[in-house]
């Protein structure tokens, strides 16, 4: 081989080995933009799936923590009240995601409602049962209600959880794909 075709060999070497790496690393990115959202789809049924507890945790914990461990506390304050500003904290915190969890899904209802797409409403309605309600229904009671099936039941939870995500999480939840 004579210098010019080694230089052109070369060349078009290092073109295959930039093209590789620059195909390599948008499929990362790619790779990292997806778990991204699968973990926030993953959080918005963890979300729902808590409600409930979170819900009584709000509304019960700072009166049984304010009785019960004020009179403990006579005994060892200082490590009493360290456990108290915790529970305090993670109670507001509690607190502040389930407002903003139960804004969004008054929102979510209002999307639904005004939908021209009578199984928006149905998800909307399943995912109440399931996690909102008072009264919790299984994916079968669920299912029976709404004359579908149990697959059915899952596939409106999937779709719903997907708005919901975007809610919740704003446009890192959307997937561009």
């Amino acid at each position: 081989m004579n210098q010019k075709m080694m230089e052109h060999v070369t060349k078009i070497s290092a073109e295959a080995a930039v093209q590789a790496a620059l195909e390599f690393l948008e499929k990362e990115k790619q790779k990292q933009q997806k778990e991204k959202r699968d973990w926030r789809l993953r959080n918005t049924k963890l979300l729902l799936k808590h409600y409930r507890s979170f819900v009584r945790h709000v509304d019960g914990t700072m009166e049984k923590v304010t009785a019960h461990d004020y009179a403990e506390a006579i005994g060892n304050l200082h490590s009493q009240e360290l456990a108290l500003e915790s529970i305090k904290r993670s109670t507001q915190r509690t607190m502040v995601m389930v407002k903003f969890v139960q804004r969004m899904l008054s929102v979510y209802e209002t999307t639904c409602l005004m939908s021209e797409h009578p199984e928006d409403w149905r998800r909307y309605q399943i995912i109440h049962d399931l996690y909102i309600s008072e009264e919790k229904k299984t994916v079968e009671q669920v299912a029976t209600c709404h004359f579908i099936d149990t697959r059915t039941v899952y596939r409106d939870i999937n779709e719903a959880t997907k708005a919901l995500s975007v809610l919740i999480f704003g446009v890192d939840a959307i997937d561009f794909m």
